[in-house]
């Protein structure tokens, strides 16, 4: 048996790099005083999230990881995949819930389908 293909969409690693310079420019100002030790939390943050975050889609379902959870969604909970003003891809559940996806733009949404085993119908046909 064969495992199912998977796509995976990730931000790009760019902002993990920033996240580690951001990290070391901080330490000198972190040094100087205690209390400016929490300032070492945000290029922290946004380096887990930046290595972390993003969507995974195979012929089961989403897979939507954050910066501290998962969430796994079926196809069949799945009724529409689109984007939004700002061009993110959105999916919007039958219970009425609209989860953007992190890392997928509107552009990605044909090989985000093409997870499922299914094609997008042929817009100029």
């Amino acid at each position: 048996m064969t495992k199912p293909a998977t796509v995976r969409f990730r931000h790009n690693q760019a902002l993990l790099a920033a996240a580690i310079i951001a990290f070391f420019g901080a330490l000198p100002l972190a040094d100087v005083r205690a209390y400016l030790l929490p300032v070492l939390l945000i290029p922290l943050a946004v380096g887990v999230w930046a290595w972390r975050a993003g969507t995974d889609a195979d012929a089961r379902g989403l897979s939507v990881r954050a910066l501290a959870g998962q969430r796994r969604i079926a196809w069949d909970k799945v009724v529409e995949l689109a984007t939004d003003p700002r061009g993110r891809a959105v999916a919007r559940l039958d219970d009425g819930q609209q989860i953007v996806l992190p890392a997928v733009r509107g552009a990605d949404l044909p090989r985000l389908v093409s997870a499922t085993g299914q094609t997008l119908p042929d817009a100029a046909g």
